[in-house]
């Protein structure tokens, strides 16, 4: 679990960070989820918008096992390594994207039009929002609206080679994301222009870069892993003594 927490960290960061992003592709839906409430519904919007968001996040960590259990199975393989770079470089890219100096992580959303195109007509059906169970519903399946955001670190998610790993990370960047679209919901500007401000934007994508970097095979692992290797062999050593 230690070596995973990093990850974690890496993934929740791209879920708050990216809320420029999520505010782009699912603001505006947000706000007619949110005026969807019946008047006599109007006191537990929060409940609603949590609901909503709940089930978004849900749908993130089911499709996060479901690429992970891919990724399982090409764990051992010479794939696993291509995989690995793929998800590094979009890891590096959406740091660039977070940081404001790299928008081409959004041409990534258009293959995911034509699934949508089947799963909007659903959504629209459960509106008007009349109950938690019809918002959960809907944010399952607002949570596979097309994102280049989403996808990335799908994939990236996917090279851990553990299904469990992949749907935690997805889990982590699903909670990430929450702040800013709940924040949107109940009309709070403080907290969405906080976290659009560029020095904290650019300071979570060189963060984001950094985890890029490190996933990306190379020397560096072989250097870091050789040392950390050496060092609890001069330990066992010492103990043995």
């Amino acid at each position: 679990m230690a070596e995973l927490a990093p990850l974690l960290l890496s993934a929740f960061i791209l879920g708050l960070l990216g809320g420029g992003h999520c505010l782009g592709m699912c603001g505006g839906l947000m706000g007619a989820l949110t005026l969807a409430i019946p008047p006599e519904q109007r006191a537990r919007r929060l409940r609603l918008l949590l609901a909503y968001n709940v089930g978004r996040i849900a749908s993130y960590t089911l499709a996060g096992l479901l690429i992970g259990l891919a990724g399982w199975a090409i764990a051992s393989s010479p794939a696993a390594m291509g995989l690995r770079v793929v998800a590094a470089v979009l890891l590096i890219t959406m740091g660039l994207y977070l940081a404001g100096w790299w928008s081409g992580l959004t041409r990534i959303e258009a293959l995911g039009q034509g699934l949508w195109r089947h799963i909007q007509p659903i959504a629209r059906k459960l509106l008007p929002v009349s109950s938690l169970p019809r918002a959960l519903l809907l944010g399952g399946l607002w949570g596979w609206l097309p994102c280049g955001l989403v996808y990335s670190t799908l994939l990236w998610s996917a090279s851990q080679g553990s299904a469990a790993d992949s749907a935690l990370l997805m889990l982590a960047f699903g909670v990430g994301t929450l702040p800013v679209l709940v924040a949107t919901g109940l009309a709070a500007e403080r907290l969405t222009a906080l976290l659009r401000k560029r020095g904290i934007r650019i300071a979570g994508g060189l963060l984001v870069i950094l985890f890029g970097l490190w996933t990306l095979p190379g020397p560096h692992q072989a250097w870091l892993m050789g040392h950390g290797g050496h060092n609890a062999a001069s330990e066992q050593h010492q103990h043995s003594h």
